[in-house]
């Protein structure tokens, strides 16, 4: 499986990014309109980026193995 970023400053660039946008995410939201889908996709793009940090984890191991 290929790397999904070349570097490790590609990979924490792509992290500050992923971050951003789901602080803008959760900055748009409305307590009088959010609804359960709302916030069932805003644990999506979590796990998302949960995953994609494991991955780049991995990848950092490996690189010093």
């Amino acid at each position: 499986m290929g790397k999904a970023s070349e570097n490790r400053a590609s990979q924490l660039t792509y992290v500050h990014h992923r971050i951003h946008m789901l602080q803008e995410v959760v900055g748009s939201m409305d307590a009088e309109t959010v609804g359960v889908e709302d916030m069932e996709q805003l644990l999506r793009m979590m796990h998302d980026l949960e995953q994609k940090i494991e991955r780049f984890k991995k990848d950092w191991q490996e690189d010093r193995g």
